[in-house]
């Protein structure tokens, strides 16, 4: 089955761009994502216990997680609730978990939006995930 997603086209500075989706969590919740093709895993907010259980802290649970700064974030593991892109049902699934109120001070600023994670490359590989910059869609075959 293949998936539309519409994507909004956010310009943070001039020429500086993110592409957004926006979803809906089972309790009703509405949530952002910002469409990351850098990043490996997809991080989620940690701050909205809500909609994720954290998973038990092992050796193992623990990634290092780093941007284009050459800071690392330490992050943990969760299993984040099922959410929707329209009719696309995404079940439940392991994030990357990180406070993320910081940047979402910086990009309230810039959009009067919050984000609640990045859609990673995990995300975009599984789901054969194709962006369409002309048609700002995002389509999903599964």
């Amino acid at each position: 089955m293949e998936y539309k997603i519409p994507l909004s086209l956010v310009e943070l500075e001039d020429g500086n761009y993110h592409l957004t989706a926006t979803c809906r969590f089972d309790d009703g919740t509405v949530g952002v994502w910002v469409i990351d093709t850098g990043a490996s895993k997809t991080v989620f907010d940690r701050t909205l216990t809500n909609l994720y259980q954290a998973l038990p802290e092992h050796d193992d649970s623990r990634i290092h997680s780093a941007g284009i700064g050459a800071a690392r974030l330490e992050t943990s593991l969760g299993l984040l609730l099922p959410f929707s892109f329209g009719s696309f049902i995404n079940g439940a699934m392991n994030v990357a978990l990180i406070d993320l109120s910081h940047i979402n001070k910086l990009y309230f600023h810039a959009t009067e939006k919050e984000i609640c994670g990045l859609i990673g490359g995990d995300f975009l590989f599984a789901n054969k995930a194709v962006i369409d910059y002309g048609s700002l869609t995002l389509t999903i075959k599964t």
